[in-house]
Protein backbone atom coordinates (compact mmCIF):
# COMPACT_ATOMS: atom_id res chain seq x y z
CA UNK A 1 0.00 0.00 0.00
CA UNK A 2 1.75 2.87 -1.63
CA UNK A 3 -0.94 5.44 -0.61
CA UNK A 4 -1.08 4.72 3.27
CA UNK A 5 2.57 6.22 3.52
CA UNK A 6 1.80 9.53 1.65
CA UNK A 7 -1.14 11.46 3.30
CA UNK A 8 -4.17 13.00 1.45
CA UNK A 9 -3.84 16.77 2.02
CA UNK A 10 -0.16 17.66 3.43
CA UNK A 11 -0.15 20.95 4.91
CA UNK A 12 2.64 22.12 2.55
CA UNK A 13 0.57 22.06 -0.46
CA UNK A 14 -2.32 24.16 1.64
CA UNK A 15 -0.15 26.61 2.04
CA UNK A 16 1.38 26.85 -1.35
CA UNK A 17 -2.47 27.04 -3.14
CA UNK A 18 -3.31 29.84 -0.93
CA UNK A 19 -0.46 32.15 -1.61
CA UNK A 20 -1.01 31.38 -5.41
CA UNK A 21 -5.06 32.10 -4.87
CA UNK A 22 -3.42 35.61 -3.26
CA UNK A 23 -1.35 35.63 -5.86
CA UNK A 24 -3.41 35.09 -8.27
CA UNK A 25 -5.93 37.95 -7.04
CA UNK A 26 -3.20 40.27 -6.99
CA UNK A 27 -2.58 39.59 -10.48
CA UNK A 28 -6.16 40.05 -12.05
CA UNK A 29 -6.26 43.27 -10.20
CA UNK A 30 -3.83 44.57 -11.41
CA UNK A 31 -4.14 43.64 -15.14
CA UNK A 32 -7.37 44.82 -14.91
CA UNK A 33 -6.19 48.58 -13.42
CA UNK A 34 -3.71 48.34 -16.53
CA UNK A 35 -6.46 47.29 -19.04
CA UNK A 36 -8.39 50.33 -17.54
CA UNK A 37 -5.50 52.89 -17.30
CA UNK A 38 -4.47 52.10 -21.17
CA UNK A 39 -8.52 52.87 -22.13
CA UNK A 40 -8.31 55.68 -20.47
CA UNK A 41 -4.82 57.03 -21.93
CA UNK A 42 -6.29 56.23 -25.31
CA UNK A 43 -9.54 58.11 -24.90
CA UNK A 44 -7.53 61.07 -24.02
CA UNK A 45 -5.09 60.69 -26.60
CA UNK A 46 -8.23 60.50 -29.34
CA UNK A 47 -9.74 63.32 -27.68
CA UNK A 48 -6.50 65.64 -27.62
CA UNK A 49 -5.85 65.05 -31.35
CA UNK A 50 -9.10 64.49 -32.68
CA UNK A 51 -8.49 67.52 -35.13
CA UNK A 52 -4.89 66.50 -36.02
CA UNK A 53 -4.26 65.98 -40.13
CA UNK A 54 -7.19 67.46 -40.77
CA UNK A 55 -7.40 70.05 -43.53
CA UNK A 56 -9.63 72.79 -42.69
CA UNK A 57 -9.77 71.49 -38.77
CA UNK A 58 -9.88 74.93 -37.50
CA UNK A 59 -11.90 77.14 -40.30
CA UNK A 60 -15.35 77.58 -37.89
CA UNK A 61 -14.38 79.17 -34.61
CA UNK A 62 -16.86 80.37 -32.09
CA UNK A 63 -16.04 84.22 -31.06
CA UNK A 64 -18.89 85.01 -28.43
CA UNK A 65 -21.76 83.94 -26.80
CA UNK A 66 -24.47 84.85 -24.68
CA UNK A 67 -27.12 83.08 -22.82
CA UNK A 68 -30.48 83.99 -22.90
CA UNK A 69 -32.42 81.44 -21.07
CA UNK A 70 -31.74 78.60 -19.49
CA UNK A 71 -31.50 76.25 -22.60
CA UNK A 72 -30.98 79.18 -24.95
CA UNK A 73 -28.11 81.00 -26.19
CA UNK A 74 -26.66 83.11 -28.99
CA UNK A 75 -23.61 82.43 -30.80
CA UNK A 76 -21.73 84.24 -32.98
CA UNK A 77 -19.65 82.11 -35.21
CA UNK A 78 -16.76 83.07 -37.73
CA UNK A 79 -16.35 81.40 -40.87
CA UNK A 80 -13.47 82.46 -42.69
CA UNK A 81 -13.75 86.09 -43.25
CA UNK A 82 -17.43 85.98 -42.55
CA UNK A 83 -19.59 85.95 -38.98
CA UNK A 84 -22.82 84.14 -38.41
CA UNK A 85 -24.87 85.32 -35.35
CA UNK A 86 -26.83 81.73 -34.64
CA UNK A 87 -29.55 81.27 -32.21
CA UNK A 88 -29.13 77.82 -30.00
CA UNK A 89 -31.69 76.17 -28.13
CA UNK A 90 -32.79 72.18 -27.58
CA UNK A 91 -32.99 70.24 -30.80
CA UNK A 92 -32.82 73.89 -33.10
CA UNK A 93 -29.98 75.95 -33.80
CA UNK A 94 -31.47 78.96 -36.35
CA UNK A 95 -29.73 81.57 -38.19
CA UNK A 96 -29.93 84.84 -37.05
CA UNK A 97 -28.20 87.32 -38.97
CA UNK A 98 -25.50 87.45 -41.39
CA UNK A 99 -22.77 90.39 -40.41
CA UNK A 100 -21.38 92.25 -43.35
CA UNK A 101 -18.51 93.38 -41.56
CA UNK A 102 -17.34 91.16 -39.00
CA UNK A 103 -17.23 92.57 -35.19
CA UNK A 104 -14.31 93.48 -33.72
CA UNK A 105 -13.63 91.23 -30.69
CA UNK A 106 -11.97 92.60 -27.21
CA UNK A 107 -8.62 91.76 -28.12
CA UNK A 108 -9.12 94.32 -31.29
CA UNK A 109 -10.45 96.99 -30.03
CA UNK A 110 -7.82 97.50 -27.09
CA UNK A 111 -4.94 97.58 -29.63
CA UNK A 112 -2.28 95.94 -26.58
CA UNK A 113 -2.14 99.38 -24.63
CA UNK A 114 -0.64 98.04 -21.88
CA UNK A 115 -1.55 100.87 -19.16
CA UNK A 116 -5.36 99.14 -18.75
CA UNK A 117 -4.08 95.58 -18.22
CA UNK A 118 -1.45 93.86 -17.61
CA UNK A 119 0.35 91.78 -19.88
CA UNK A 120 -0.57 88.26 -18.31
CA UNK A 121 -4.40 88.88 -17.90
CA UNK A 122 -7.05 87.69 -20.00
CA UNK A 123 -8.97 90.15 -21.96
CA UNK A 124 -12.45 89.54 -20.16
CA UNK A 125 -10.28 90.78 -16.59
CA UNK A 126 -10.55 94.22 -14.96
CA UNK A 127 -7.57 96.52 -14.95
CA UNK A 128 -5.00 95.69 -12.43
CA UNK A 129 -4.65 97.90 -9.02
CA UNK A 130 -1.62 99.02 -10.34
CA UNK A 131 -3.02 100.97 -13.65
CA UNK A 132 -6.56 102.66 -11.80
CA UNK A 133 -4.10 103.72 -8.76
CA UNK A 134 -1.60 105.45 -10.96
CA UNK A 135 -4.73 106.89 -13.40
CA UNK A 136 -5.76 107.92 -10.23
CA UNK A 137 -2.99 109.82 -9.08
CA UNK A 138 -2.78 111.38 -12.31
CA UNK A 139 0.81 109.27 -12.63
Amino acid sequence: MAFAAEPFASPEAAKTAATSAAGGLAQVTLSLMLVLAAVFAAAWVVRRFRNFGRPGAGAIQIVADIALGTKERAVLIQVGAQQLLVGVAPGRVNTLHVLAEPVRTDDAQRGGGGDELSPSSSPSSRPDFKAILKRSLGL
